[in-house]
Formats: C-alpha cells, sequence, structure tokens
C-alpha cells in the first residue's frame, strides 16, 4: 500500500494541478467578450458560462467555438495526465496502459473541476458538460457512443439540451461498468479488477458533478418551464 500511495502521490498532484489550470480557461468567457465586447457571458441568458447559453445568448458561431476550445482543453489535460503517469507512475502488477488511465481520469476531472470554478474567473464556470464529454471520448469510446446515443435520442425527442445532459450524466457510471467489468475484467488478464472499481468511481463522481450542477435545470424540467432548442430557428448569425 506505501509503495502504491508513493508511486501515485507525484504524478497524480502533478496531474491534477496541470489539469485544473488548463480548465480554469473558460472559453465562453473569453469568446463572448471578443464577440460582444465587455460583456460577460454569466451575466446573460441563464448566467451559466457554457456552450449552450453562448448559442442562445450569443450565437452559432461563438457556440461552436466555445465547444472545440473547451473540448481541446480537456483533450490536452487527458493526453498530459496520460504521460506524467506513463513516466512518473510504476505500479507493480498493474500494466501500462491501465496506469494511463489513472491518469486520464484524475486529468478528466480536475480539468472539470476547473472549468465549474475556473481560478482566472472568480471561481464562477460552466456545468463542465463539454469537458466530461471529451474526456470519456478518450478514456472509453464505447462508453462515449453509449452517451452520445442517449444524448442525441434525448433532445431529439424533448428538445431539452439540459435534459440530454442529465440522463447521459446517470447512464454514465452503469455503461463504465458494464463494459469495463463485463467486456474488460472478465474477458482479460490484463486488466484487474482495482480498474473497474476506479473507473465506476470516477464516472460515477463525474455523473453526479453534471447532474448537481443542473439542479436549477431540473427543477425547470419538472415545472414544465425549461427552454428548447429550435432545430429550425435562425439566430441572427
Amino acid at each position: 500500500m506505501v509503495v502504491y500511495l508513493r508511486n501515485l502521490l507525484l504524478p497524480a498532484v502533478l496531474t491534477a494541478a496541470i489539469a485544473y489550470l488548463l480548465g480554469s480557461i473558460n472559453s465562453s468567457i473569453l469568446i463572448t467578450k471578443i464577440f460582444r465586447g465587455k460583456a460577460d457571458i454569466r451575466q446573460m441568458g441563464s448566467g451559466n458560462a457554457g456552450t449552450t447559453n453562448v448559442l442562445r445568448s450569443v450565437g452559432r458561431l461563438p457556440a461552436a467555438l466555445t465547444f472545440l476550445f473547451d473540448f481541446l482543453k480537456c483533450v490536452a489535460a487527458v493526453l498530459a495526465g496520460k504521460a506524467i503517469f506513463s513516466a512518473l507512475c510504476q505500479l507493480p502488477d498493474i500494466p501500462p496502459v491501465i496506469i494511463g488511465q489513472y491518469g486520464a481520469y484524475i486529468a478528466g476531472i480536475a480539468c472539470m473541476i476547473g472549468h465549474i470554478f475556473p481560478l482566472y474567473f472568480g471561481l464562477k464556470g460552466g456545468k463542465g458538460v463539454v469537458t466530461a464529454i471529451a474526456m470519456i471520448m478518450l478514456i472509453d469510446w464505447r462508453v462515449s457512443l453509449v452517451l452520445w446515443a442517449v444524448f442525441l435520442i434525448t433532445v431529439l425527442i424533448s428538445r431539452i439540451v439540459s435534459l440530454g445532459s442529465v440522463c447521459g450524466a446517470i447512464v454514465y457510471p452503469f455503461a463504465t461498468f458494464g463494459f469495463t467489468f463485463f467486456l474488460d475484467y472478465r474477458s482479460s488478464d490484463l486488466v484487474p479488477l482495482s480498474y473497474v472499481y476506479i473507473a465506476t468511481l470516477s464516472s460515477l463522481l463525474i455523473g453526479s458533478i453534471v447532474v448537481v450542477k443542473h439542479k436549477e435545470n431540473i427543477k425547470r424540467i419538472v415545472n414544465g418551464n425549461e427552454k428548447k432548442v429550435s432545430f429550425h430557428k435562425k439566430d441572427g448569425t
């Protein structure tokens, strides 16, 4: 146990610090200022510093740029986490590819926390959905396909983006456990049971954060007054 803690401590702290600082670069705030001068996206629309609010309040191009930057910053964080753990962390009987995955989860979670509580913007950021999407796609493409399907089907039926995000967040830990336990652990000697635990708990934490950050949206959904997206309406951009 001491060996595990000693080998994990330095790469975990380094990974979390780098990922948090990357996550704190909130593109919705910066891009809104580029397109709208001194305007603060947190004082517009829903007040959320995220892609959906940028889409509604600023336009499609700023929203697309926001999504792209938030996605790429988490990609950078996850790749950095994998590289740091692969270089600095050596755990007995744990394959290097699994060690890299540990770094990816730590980086993804830290980047998401940075996005929600950005150091550079008074700890008031977005809801972390796009950063979560990027992390999931890099860590396990199979899970990401399931969540994309859940999200898209929910949004197409309800036309409520927040509901799609919440449904995806709820399904996330179940999908992670299903793939890692039944397809990875039970069919391969290279995947330890500890990885199933870590992956499932990490996905549960991430999913819970997304759900909690959407608590106001959930209230509006229940009350029937959550804003819906239009697939035909032009926003003037």
